[in-house]
C-alpha cells in the first residue's frame, strides 16, 4: 500500500525499529468471476479469476499504460492507493473491470496541499523522528567515506586499485546511481542489507509474470523503474536463503550473470514472504523465448555464446581481491536462462550452486535439500554415483545441462527455410513431468541422447554446434568439454557469421 510522504517516512521508521505488524487477510475463496483480459500476457479476450483488475502503471519516459484481467493472489493491492507510478483497481462481479478508466495521482502544488495548521502535532513528530533518522545515516555515511578513503589510500600505497562495482547494463538509471556508487557491503559484493531492505520497502509489484514450483515471479516498479521480484514459496526457503549468501558474498557482477539488487525477508497479509529483487528481462526465460521466437543462425549463437561465456564465469575462480571463488550451478535449464533486451543470454536461479575455493580447498555445497531438474539431470546422478566430495563432478553437470540447452536452440534454429516446434530435451520419450526412474531408463539404461536435426549438418557452423552437444554428452563425466572450452568454441563459430541486427 502506498503512502502519502510524511506518513510513508513515518512507517518506515516504525518498520525499522521492528515495531510494525501486517494485518491477516485470507486468500479469496469466492466463485470465478469472468473478466476482461487486456494485457501481453494474455491468452483471449477474457480470464477468469477470483476477482477482476485494472492496473494502470506509468514508467518513467514512458505514457501510462493499463491493463486488465484476473486476480486471485495478493488481494492486499486491491486496497492500495494511487501513487503518481501505479493505481490497482478491484471488482467483483463478470466484466466489472471492462469500462473502468484509472488515474494517477498527480503531484501536488502548494496551493493544493491541504491547511496543517489543525494538525501541526500530528505532522511534527513523525517529521522530527525522520529528520533525526537523516541526520543519523549522514554522520553514519560520512564515518563510512572517511574509512573508505582511508582504505583507499592505503591500496594505493600498496599499487592495487580499488574496487568500484559496475552495474551491468541499466545505464543512467537511479538503479545503476545506487549500484554504481561506493555504498556496498564489506565483501566488495552487494549493497548492505539495510540499503537492500529500504529498496525493498519501496518497491510496488504490478504483475504476476512467471509461476512455478519456486513460488511467483513479479514485475514491479522502484521509483519509476522495472525491476523483478523472485517471491519464493515457504518450501523452498532454503534456496532464498542460498542464493541471498551468494549474492552477498560474492563479486558476481557479470553481463551474462543476472543482475542481483536486494533481498528481503518481508511480513505480508500475517505471514512471511522471501523476495529475491533483480534486474527485469522482458523477454523473459529462454523457455519462453524459444516458444515464441524463431531463430537465424546468427540469433542461435548469439544466445549460446552469451550462455556459454555466464557458464564459464561460474565456473572459474578468480583470485585476487575482486576474486570468486568457482561455483557450480546444479540446475541448469532453459527456464532458469533469461533473455535481455539486446538478445544475449544471462543465468538465473543459484539457489542449487555449490562453491569451492583453491586456496582453502572448501567445498561449499550448502544446506539445501532439493535435488536438480530430473530432465536435465546427468547420467552418474541419476545413477547416484557422483563423487559429492569432488567440485569439478558438480561443474560435469552442468556442462551436462549445458548441451540439452544447445539442443533446444538448435531445434529452433531455421536452416535452408526448415524449423522445428519447440520441444523439451527427451520429449519423445518420458513424460511431461518425468520421474527419477523414468529418466534413469532412458539416460543409463538404454543410453539415449536428444536426436540431433539432421539439418545441421548442411550448415558448417551449425555442425560444429551439433559436435558440441555430442561432446557435452559423454558418459564418462571427465571426458565432457569444460566451459572455456565451449565459449571459446561457440566464438569462433559466431565470427565466422555476421552479427545479428538486435530487435528492441
Amino acid at each position: 500500500m502506498t503512502l502519502d510522504p510524511l506518513r510513508r517516512g513515518f512507517l518506515m521508521l516504525l518498520m525499522a525499529l521492528g515495531l510494525t505488524k501486517g494485518n491477516p487477510v485470507k486468500p479469496s475463496r469466492a466463485p470465478l468471476v469472468t473478466c476482461t483480459c487486456e494485457s501481453p500476457n494474455c491468452r483471449g479476450p477474457t480470464c477468469q479469476g477470483a476477482w477482476c483488475i485494472v492496473v494502470l502503471v506509468r514508467e518513467e519516459g514512458r505514457q501510462p499504460q493499463e491493463h486488465r484481467g484476473c486476480g486471485s493472489l495478493h488481494e492486499e493491492l486491491c486496497r492500495g492507493r494511487p501513487t503518481e507510478f501505479v493505481n490497482h483497481y478491484c471488482c467483483y462481479s463478470s466484466l466489472c473491470n471492462h469500462n473502468v478508466s484509472l488515474a494517477l495521482e498527480a503531484t501536488q502544488t502548494p496551493s493544493e496541499q491541504p491547511k496543517v495548521d489543525n494538525q501541526l502535532p500530528l505532522i511534527l513528530g513523525p517529521v522530527l523522528a525522520l529528520l533525526a533518522l537523516v541526520a543519523l545515516a549522514i554522520l553514519g555515511l560520512w564515518h563510512v567515506r572517511r574509512r573508505q578513503e582511508k582504505q583507499r589510500t592505503l591500496h594505493n600505497d600498496l599499487g592495487e586499485s580499488s574496487l568500484i562495482l559496475k552495474t551491468s547494463e541499466q545505464g543512467d538509471s537511479m538503479l545503476g546511481d545506487l549500484l554504481d556508487s561506493d555504498c556496498t557491503t564489506g565483501s566488495g559484493s552487494g549493497l548492505p542489507f539495510l540499503v537492500q531492505r529500504t529498496v525493498a520497502r519501496q518497491v510496488a509489484l504490478v504483475e504476476c509474470v512467471g509461476k512455478g514450483r519456486y513460488g511467483e515471479v513479479w514485475r514491479g516498479l522502484w521509483h519509476g523503474e522495472s525491476v523483478a521480484i523472485k517471491i519464493f514459496s515457504s518450501r523452498d526457503e532454503q534456496s532464498w536463503f542460498r542464493e541471498t549468501e551468494i549474492y552477498n558474498t560474492v563479486l558476481l557482477r557479470h553481463d551474462n550473470i543476472l543482475g542481483f539488487i536486494a533481498s528481503d525477508m518481508t511480513s505480508r497479509n500475517s505471514s512471511t514472504q522471501l523476495w529475491l529483487i533483480t534486474h527485469y528481462h522482458e523477454h523473459g526465460s529462454l523457455y519462453d523465448f524459444l516458444q515464441r521466437q524463431t531463430l537465424e543462425p546468427q540469433l542461435a549463437l548469439r544466445l549460446a555464446v552469451s550462455a556459454a561465456c555466464g557458464l564459464a564465469h561460474l565456473h572459474v575462480e578468480i583470485f585476487g581481491t575482486q576474486g570468486k571463488p568457482a561455483i557450480a550451478h546444479r540446475d541448469l535449464k532453459s527456464r532458469n536462462v533469461l533473455v535481455k533486451s539486446n538478445l544475449q543470454c544471462c543465468i538465473a536461479d543459484l539457489g542449487l550452486a555449490v562453491m569451492h575455493s583453491q586456496g582453502s580447498d572448501y567445498l561449499d555445497i550448502g544446506n539445501n535439500p532439493r535435488v536438480g531438474t530430473k530432465r536435465y539431470m546427468a547420467p552418474e546422478v541419476l545413477e547416484e554415483q557422483i563423487r559429492t566430495d569432488c567440485f569439478e563432478s558438480y561443474k560435469w553437470t552442468d556442462i551436462w545441462a549445458f548441451g540439452l540447452v544447445l539442443w533446444e536452440i538448435a531445434r529452433r534454429t531455421i536452416v535452408n527455410g526448415i524449423v522445428e516446434d519447440y520441444r523439451p530435451p527427451f520429449y519423445d520419450v518420458v513424460p511431461n513431468d518425468p520421474s527419477f526412474e523414468d529418466m534413469k531408463k532412458v539416460v543409463c539404461v538404454d543410453q539415449q541422447t536428444p536426436t540431433i536435426p539432421n539439418r545441421l549438418a548442411a550448415d558448417p557452423v551449425l555442425s560444429g554446434l551439433a559436435q558440441m552437444m555430442r561432446e557435452c554428452w559423454y558418459p564418462n563425466p571427465s571426458a565432457r568439454l569444460t566451459a572455456l572450452r565451449i565459449k571459446k568454441t561457440l566464438q569462433k563459430l559466431s565470427n565466422s557469421l555476421e552479427k545479428p541486427k538486435v530487435i528492441h
